[in-house]
């Protein structure tokens, strides 16, 4: 007999929604749920032979099937589509056939369908969305409501073809798609663009919680519909919509996590809770949808850290001899990480189609993350040059033929030992409101009002301490106050944590005083204090029109979208001292909280404070303005007006679109000019237009049989980052020491800043792809993309008129001599661009035609490949563009059958340069080496019985405990080998997240 679950399907019958706003998202009858693994997929004359099976596994995992032919040969052109993901099509008479579920019948009976969750109900939804679009697409769906593959959706979107993750803190954060940095990817919200709490464009997923998204799907060519679209692609994040369900939907999710290992720091705890619930339901004969979702996350995360600042040879201050030129660690830093994640994120959403005319749909969304982080540790320098520190090296090795001393002692080091507390918090609202009314059977519009504003305000804290207890603090007149002097073993490995060992117990609270122990006159203060803030709102308009035609061209569409972006940062800065002079002091006890071990790297216990209780106590806040404060200080605007046509066409097996956007953009940018001492800010507001157009073409052959052919080209552009088009300048004035004969002209102005006049990175692409889609969980695709940047922004140094900047106070200018207000500013500017190209691989099989046996398995995996040959300097050395790994892979290997669920993950992504937070809560760019994580789950749920909709899972996130690894250096920079092989820069290790929870739908 059929499974008892099935249920007849009746469909909402209304225009259809804008592509953006559509929904990936499985429905459920109050009856209950279906497994994929209840079917056989069938040809005409029944299932597929033992060889045909034998055939499609070759194919898929050599990923060979760029013969269509021999595909043909296995699934004729007149059989059944199998393209129906979600849904089984069966006829009455099929369900006399009992026991033989791959049976077909030959009378015309009523057709049922069946909705599908799990594993293969999410990869079949996902597939189905992936063919049927003409636009080249990736796509995630989730296995149910609340169920996304993975938990966090970074994660989940880095699991897709030419999708890569960069870890921030061990997390997935933000994305890169096809070998170009995130600045490039434009991130929607159910078709509508969002703004960013980042000091650039790019959004940070962490904000969207994996439990209130439907469906993710990543646009790798342009579709002329959409405004915003990114260079490099487009995310499309997407909640559910109500009334895609035929009935009341309540979901429940609770999972408990905790992290592997002992707790970092004894006041922060490393186990956490995560908390859902959806309800989604129609009211009104189903012509009124309602969906509210909640997600909590109480998620700690924590991890150790390795830092070495540099390699030297110090053969004045080196025994034996024989070592004098190994290169020895200079520099370090020990540090234990403790964070608490919390974010709370409501979803509400209404949908209205009270006849075939009218369908109106309202979008709220809002979260708050907050992040509290705790880092307690020790940094100093085993430097020859500082406080005549002296090595007796016991072990040298050979690193690339180059000297590398790897165990020994080094005498006079002073740790400087750190109790930081840093905060974040975000607070993101979304709403859209987007009405449909269609006119005439031909004629459609379609008008959308949408509004996001995203803020982040951060406490950036840092003290110091040392062991010993002097009168005063250190300065250039007074360097040792209070410093007392260890002497450290060492032992250095190639990678990893290093041994030491050292004498002194930097846990005595009656020995451990506050203060600055830097050498070389200490480092100016006790501690610093920094509120970095930005806030971002993105208010859009779109209004778009639909006609309906005969023949070839199916439609035609036009459009006009108006968005204004306003974004601005605030840094202030200050610099902590203790009172009473900077005096050293020692810790009250009613300030401390247990020890923090280093033993991770041998290091043994520091002195814990309680940052938050005792800041007021024993330190007084100065602000800093210097240039820097200064040039972290702006505010942009940006108007930007998107009208588009497009048309979709058929040709017998040819299908598409075609279309043109024609983009004009405004931007303006206020900041400073920056000079003097003291600095007297001067304001300054510049901008630039431009407009641009942009033909984008997807074309579509159906082979037949489940095999096509795709073809894209577009124009595409992406513009430049937020701090690159600040307006803040700092000029300076230098006039030559030697005397200047009267009537010569000098040119003594010069400078660094932003440049509000910047264009666009513009280019141009073109996209082929070969799919196979050999039934709804199983396809096979090679895809191969080349992207011709017209001009890539860099750094340069060319002619400036400082006309307008005053000359400096003081500045003696010799008489009758010209100043010429032409100098050297050296500022981004729009260059010289390049190529991006790549190839990517990509399948899933369902491993049932093997063999019965194995019905159940399944696999699912890609591999990319991309190189460039931007060279974003105006030098001839080469300097690799940020965000492009040349090689990145996902494989995932599952089970699914009989409610029973296991999964196992793998992702990689090989070296490239990134981008994270610096010194002075500034950004720059570290070389981050390669990274391969693994994460696997395991769930059953409960099919029929009082238990119906119950289920059970256990995730562990990080299996392998993947390491996060930088090199010294950026490009060719950075201490090298004799053989050209890079040094280990950063080193950490963030331990497992092991997750157990349930879930619940009725």
């Amino acid at each position: 007999m059929l499974n008892k679950n099935w249920k007849r399907f009746q469909c909402h019958r209304r225009s259809p929604l804008p592509r953006q706003s559509g929904s990936l998202m499985p429905t459920r009858s109050r009856i209950g749920r279906i497994q994929m693994s209840d079917f056989s997929i069938t040809n005409e004359g029944g299932r597929f032979t033992r060889n045909s099976r034998l055939f499609l596994t070759a194919s898929a995992l050599a990923l060979a099937a760029w013969w269509p032919q021999a595909a043909m040969a296995q699934v004729n052109d007149s059989a059944p589509s199998v393209g129906e993901p979600d849904e089984v099509v069966q006829t009455q008479e099929a369900e006399s056939a009992a026991g033989t579920p791959g049976a077909t019948g030959e009378s015309d009976q009523v057709l049922e369908k069946v909705f599908v969750t799990g594993i293969r109900g999410g990869l079949g939804r996902s597939l189905e969305f992936k063919k049927n679009e003409t636009s080249i697409v990736e796509a995630i769906s989730a296995e149910d409501i609340g169920k996304l593959p993975d938990i966090s959706i970074a994660e989940s979107i880095s699991r897709l073809p030419g999708v890569a993750a960069q870890r921030v803190n061990g997390r997935a954060q933000v994305i890169s798609i096809r070998g170009l940095a995130p600045d490039f990817t434009t991130t929607l919200l159910n078709g509508r663009q969002q703004a960013s709490s980042g000091d650039n464009r790019a959004v940070e997923f962490d904000q969207y919680p994996s439990e209130l998204l439907s469906s993710v799907v990543i646009y790798k060519t342009p579709d002329a519909q959409v405004s915003g679209m990114g260079l490099s692609g487009t995310a499309d994040l997407r909640t559910v919509r109500p009334l895609d369900f035929d009935d009341r939907a309540v979901v429940m999710n609770l999972r408990g996590s905790e992290l592997s290992g002992d707790q970092l720091n004894a006041d922060v705890s490393n186990s956490g809770l995560r908390f859902s619930a959806s309800y989604i339901d129609q009211f009104a004969n189903d012509t009124l949808g309602v969906a509210v979702g909640f997600a909590h996350l109480d998620s700690p995360s924590q991890n150790r850290h390795f830092k070495a600042y540099g390699y030297e040879s110090f053969g004045f201050a080196v025994t034996p001899d024989s070592a004098d030129s190994a290169l020895i660690l200079n520099g370090q830093e020990v540090f234990a990480y403790s964070r608490e994640n919390v974010r709370d994120a409501v979803i509400g959403i209404v949908e209205w189609a009270p006849n075939a005319q009218l369908h109106t749909t309202l979008d709220l969304y809002y979260s708050k993350f907050e992040q509290n982080e705790t880092m307690r540790g020790a940094q100093w320098f085993s430097n020859g040059w500082a406080d005549n520190a002296q090595f007796t090296i016991d072990d040298t090795r050979d690193i690339g033929g180059t000297l590398f001393a790897s165990n020994g002692t080094v005498t006079n080091i002073v740790p400087q030992l750190r109790n930081d507390y840093n905060t974040r918090d975000d607070n993101l609202f979304a709403a859209g409101i987007n009405q449909e009314y269609q006119a005439t059977d031909r004629l459609g519009f379609v008008a959308d009002l949408s509004y996001s504003r995203n803020s982040r305000k951060e406490q950036v804290l840092e003290t110091y301490a040392g062991y010993g207890l002097g009168v005063g603090g250190v300065t250039g007149s007074t360097q040792n106050v209070g410093r007392t002097f260890d002497t450290f073993g060492f032992s250095l490995p190639v990678e990893g944590y290093p041994t030491y060992t050292n004498g002194l117990n930097y846990a005595d609270a009656a020995q451990v005083s506050l203060g600055d122990r830097a050498p070389w006159g200490g480092w100016g203060h006790d501690g610093a204090i920094r509120f970095p803030q930005v806030e971002e709102t993105v208010k859009s308009f779109d209004l778009r029109g639909t006609y309906d035609l005969d023949g070839v061209f199916k439609n035609v569409k036009v459009g006009l979208n108006l968005t204004e972006r306003d974004k601005s940062k605030r840094v202030d800065d200050f610099d902590l001292f203790l009172l009473n002079g900077r005096q050293q002091i020692l810790v009250d006890p009613r300030f401390l909280v247990d020890p923090t071990s280093l033993n991770f790297a041998g290091f043994g216990d520091v002195i814990s404070v309680n940052l938050p209780a005792a800041l007021s106590t024993y330190y007084r806040a100065s602000p800093i303005l210097d240039a820097n404060f200064f040039d972290k200080n702006w505010d942009i605007s940006e108007q930007v007006v998107t009208a588009f046509a497009r048309s979709d066409f058929e040709i017998g097996r040819f299908t598409g679109n075609v279309g043109v956007q024609f983009v004009q953009q405004e931007q303006e940018s206020s900041g400073t000019i920056i000079q003097g001492n003291p600095i007297v800010p001067v304001p300054v507001t510049e901008g630039a237009d431009y407009s641009d157009v942009l033909p984008n073409f997807n074309l579509i052959y159906d082979i037949g049989g489940g095999h096509r052919l795709r073809f894209a080209a577009s124009k595409t552009l992406a513009r430049p980052r937020m701090d690159e088009l600040r307006a803040n300048i700092t000029p300076s004035f230098g006039l030559p020491s030697t005397p200047v004969a009267p009537g010569s002209t000098l040119n003594p102005w010069s400078g660094r800043g932003g440049n509000p006049e910047l264009e666009p990175w513009r280019a141009t692409a073109f996209d082929l792809a070969y799919e196979w889609y050999i039934d709804s969980t199983s396809y096979v695709s090679i895809a191969a993309f080349y992207k011709d940047l017209d001009s890539y922004i860099y750094q340069q140094t060319l002619p400036f008129d400082f006309t307008g900047v005053p000359t400096p106070t003081g500045a003696v200018i010799p008489p009758g001599v010209v100043i010429s207000p032409i100098g050297q500013m050296t500022l981004p500017a729009n260059g010289d661009g390049g190529s991006v190209q790549g190839i990517e691989l990509s399948g899933a099989f369902d491993f049932k035609y093997i063999h019965e046996a194995l019905d159940g398995f399944g696999l699912i995996g890609s591999y990319s490949y991309t190189e460039s040959d931007l060279n974003p300097t105006a030098g001839t050395n080469e300097v690799r563009i940020p965000g492009l790994s040349g090689t990145v892979y996902n494989l995932s290997a599952y089970y699914e059958k009989g409610g029973f669920q296991a999964r196992i993950s793998q992702r990689y992504r090989s070296a490239f340069k990134g981008e994270v937070v610096q010194l002075f809560a500034t950004r720059g760019f570290t070389e981050i080496l390669e990274d391969k994580q693994v994460d696997a789950q395991i769930g059953y749920n409960f099919e029929g019985g009082p238990l119906d909709g119950f289920g059970l899972q256990l995730q562990v996130n990080n299996l392998t405990d993947s390491p996060y690894r930088t090199r010294l250096g950026l490009d060719s920079g950075g201490t090298r080998t004799a053989s050209g092989g890079s040094l280990q820069e950063t080193y950490e290790e963030y331990g497992r997240e092991i997750l157990f929870g349930i879930n619940y739908r009725f």
